[in-house]
C-alpha cells in the first residue's frame, strides 16, 4: 500500500521524489535488549539527528518494514537547492556542453569490437565537455531535465557526503556526528542508497532503466568473461571511483595471462629437461651419489644415510631449478615495468575521458573527524593567518610516535611467530625422523615422497598460513584503529596512510617465512662433530641436499594458494 503497489519504486509515497539513501533503525520502544534509559537516549540522539538532516534541506520519510514491524526504513530525498549547493561545495564535475571534438580510432578497433558489449543494448555514453559546478553560472550548464541533470551515483554521493557531517550530540564541547558512529553505536542498523532494480529481472516500473540488471546481464555474468568491460557504464552507475577500480583489475587480469602463458612454458621447459639434470643424474647414479654416506641430520634416533635416496626429489627440484626459471624471472623483471607504464597511460586515458584530471588539484573537503577536532588555534607560516587544528606539533609527535610504535610491535609479532614456526620445524622433524618410518606401511612410493622433511615443511607451511591469516584479520582493524587516532586531514591522506600501514604489515606478514628459508635456513648449521643448536636443545636445521627451492616452491604454493581460496570464498561464496 505505501507504493501504491509498484514493489520496485525507487521514489516517495508522491512518486515525485527520488529515494536517494535508505537509513534503518530498530523501533527503540519494540527493542527488549537495552535498558529503558539507554534505549530513551539512542532514540533522543537519532531524532536530533533527523531533525538537523531536515536542517540542511533533505526530506525524510519513515516506512516501516513489511517483513518485521521492529524496522523502520527513513528514505533520504535530496531536491534540487541541495544537490546544487553542495555539488559546488564538492567540486563535482558536471556538463557543459556536447564534445565536438573527432576522436582518432585505433587501427585495431574492428578487432577490439569483436569483444565489446553490443551497443544496442549498453549503449554508448554521450561525451561532454564539463566544469566544476557552480551555482552562479547555472544557465551554462547541460540541463534538459533536472531530474536526471544529477545522476543517481552522483546524487547518493552528495547525501552521504552530508549524512557524514551532520551532528547528533555535544559532550565536552566536542560535536558527536556522522552516520558511520550512529551504526557503530547500533542506533542506526544500515545505511545504504539503493539499486534500482533487482539483477535477475527488468524492473517492473517502466520509468527504471534496469540498469543494474543489464551490468549483471552483460558484465558481471560468468559468461562475458572474454568480453572487454562496459567502463563507462560502470562508472555511470557506480561512480568514478569504482570505475577506475574495475577498470585497473581487468588490465592487471590482462597482463597476468602475459605472464602465466610465460610461466607455464618455462615450467613444461623444466619438466621435459628434468631427466637431463646433471647433478640429478649424478645423486641418482648408484656408482656417484650411492658411494656418498651423509652424516646423521639429527642426534640420537637419526642414523648415517646414502644420498640416493633424495633421488626423487632432486628430479622434482629440477623442473624449478632450472634454465627456465632464470629466463622467467628476468621475464618478471621487465613485465613488472611494462604493466606500470602502460597502466600510468591507461589511467591517463581514462583521466581525460572521465575528466577527473584536475581533481587532485582541486581543494579536497577536509574529513569530518578532523573537522570536529579542530580546536586549537595556530599562524598559518604561508598566509600568515589564524587557523584551527586538531593538535600542537607536540601532540602531533606524540600521535606519530604511538602510531609508529604500535606499527613496529605488529611486525616484531610476526617475527616472533615466525620464530615460533621455526622451534616447531625443528622439534617435529626430530618425531618425523624417529617414527614417521614406522607408520608409514604402505608402497615403496610413499616411503620415497613422505620424507620427514616433506612432511615437516608441508605441515609447517599449513600453521604459517593460518597463522598468517588471523594476523591478517586482527591487524586490518587495528590499522583502521590507528589511522583513526592519526586524524588524517583528508580522505586522500587518510587512505594513503592506511595503504602504507597495511602493505607494510602484509610485506612481513606474508613473505617473512620465504624469506627465512631462502637466505638463512641452513646457514648457520655448524659441521659434523659441532652442530649449532638452537635454544640449547634443537638443532639447526639444514637445507636439503638439493638446495631449498622445493621447499620454497612449496611454501609459496600453500600461502599464495590458500591466500586465493580464502579470499574466493569471502567474495564469492559469501554475501
Amino acid at each position: 500500500v505505501d507504493f501504491d503497489d509498484k514493489p520496485d519504486s525507487l521514489f516517495f509515497k508522491d512518486g515525485q521524489r527520488r529515494i536517494d539513501f535508505v537509513l534503518v533503525y530498530e523501533d527503540e520502544s519494540k527493542k527488549m535488549t537495552h535498558k529503558r534509559s539507554d534505549r530513551k537516549k539512542q532514540k533522543r540522539k537519532r531524532q536530533v539527528y533527523e531533525s538537523n538532516l531536515i536542517n540542511n534541506g533533505l526530506q525524510l520519510e519513515a516506512t516501516r518494514s513489511v517483513l518485521d514491524e521492529k524496522l523502520v526504513f527513513v528514505k533520504v530525498h535530496a531536491p534540487w537547492e541541495v544537490l546544487c549547493t553542495y555539488a559546488e561545495v564538492m567540486h563535482i564535475k558536471l556538463p557543459l556542453q556536447h564534445n565536438d571534438l573527432k576522436t582518432r580510432h585505433s587501427a585495431f578497433n574492428w578487432f577490439s569490437r569483436l569483444f565489446r558489449v553490443d551497443e544496442n543494448i549498453i549503449k554508448p555514453e554521450q561525451e561532454f565537455f564539463t566544469a566544476p559546478f557552480q551555482k552562479e553560472h547555472l544557465s551554462n550548464f547541460y540541463i534538459q531535465d533536472k531530474d536526471t541533470f544529477f545522476n543517481p551515483a552522483t546524487r547518493s554521493r552528495i547525501v552521504h557526503f552530508i549524512l557524514s557531517r551532520v551532528e547528533y550530540a555535544t559532550k565536552n564541547n566536542v560535536k558527536k556526528f556522522g552516520i558511520n558512529k550512529l551504526l557503530d553505536t547500533g542506533i542506526y542498523k544500515a545505511a545504504f542508497p539503493l539499486h534500482d532494480s533487482s539483477f535477475k529481472h527488468l524492473s517492473t516500473d517502466p520509468s527504471c532503466p534496469s540498469e543494474r540488471y543489464l551490468l549483471y546481464r552483460e558484465w558481471a555474468h560468468p559468461k562475458n568473461i572474454f568480453k572487454l568491460q562496459p567502463l563507462d557504464f560502470i562508472r555511470k552507475y557506480y561512480g568514478e571511483k569504482i570505475g577506475i577500480y574495475f577498470a585497473w583489475l581487468g588490465f592487471y587480469t590482462n597482463m597476468l595471462t602475459v605472464a602465466a602463458v610465460v610461466g607455464v612454458g618455462c615450467f613444461l621447459y623444466g619438466c621435459l629437461t628434468k631427466d637431463n639434470c646433471t647433478w640429478s643424474q649424478e645423486v641418482c647414479d648408484s656408482s656417484i651419489g650411492g658411494k656418498i654416506i651423509m652424516c646423521p641430520q639429527c642426534d640420537k634416533v637419526c642414523t648415517y644415510w646414502n644420498l640416493t635416496i633424495t633421488c626423487e626429489s632432486s628430479k622434482k627440484l629440477c623442473i624449478f631449478d632450472s634454465f627456465g626459471t632464470l629466463v622467467f624471472a628476468v621475464f618478471m623483471g621487465i613485465w613488472v615495468t611494462f604493466f606500470l607504464e602502460f597502466w600510468k597511460r591507461r589511467q591517463a586515458e581514462l583521466e581525460y575521458e572521465w575528466d577527473t584530471v584536475e581533481y587532485l588539484e582541486q581543494e579536497e573537503q577536509v574529513r569530518p573527524e578532523y573537522e570536529a577536532r579542530c580546536t586549537h588555534v595556530v599562524m598559518n607560516e604561508i598566509t600568515q593567518q589564524e587557523e584551527y587544528v586538531p593538535y600542537t606539533a607536540c601532540g602531533k609527535c606524540v600521535r606519530m610516535a604511538f602510531c609508529t610504535s604500535a606499527i613496529f610491535f605488529w611486525i616484531l609479532l610476526i617475527i616472533a611467530s615466525v620464530v615460533g614456526i621455526i622451534v616447531y620445524r625443528l622439534s617435529v622433524f626430530l618425531v618425523f625422523s624417529a617414527k614417521l618410518s614406522q607408520h608409514i606401511s604402505g608402497t615403496e612410493a610413499i616411503r620415497k615422497y613422505l620424507t620427514p622433511q616433506m612432511a615437516t615443511s608441508v605441515t609447517a607451511s599449513l600453521i604459517s598460513f593460518v597463522v598468517i591469516m588471523i594476523l591478517n584479520i586482527i591487524y586490518e582493524k587495528v590499522a583502521i584503529l590507528i589511522t583513526d587516532f592519526e586524524l588524517p586531514r583528508t580522505q586522500t591522506d587518510y587512505e594513503n596512510s592506511l595503504t602504507t600501514k597495511m602493505f607494510l604489515f602484509q610485506f612481513v606478514n606474508y613473505y617473512s617465512s620465504c624469506f627465512y628459508i631462502a637466505f638463512f635456513k641452513g646457514k648457520f648449521v655448524g659441521h659434523p662433530g659441532n652442530p649449532v643448536y638452537w635454544l640449547g636443545k634443537y638443532r639447526n636445521e639444514e637445507c636439503d641436499p638439493g638446495g631449498y627451492l622445493l621447499e620454497l616452491t612449496t611454501q609459496l604454493a600453500i600461502i599464495v594458494g590458500g591466500k586465493a581460496i580464502w579470499n574466493n570464498i569471502q567474495e564469492v561464496l559469501l554475501p
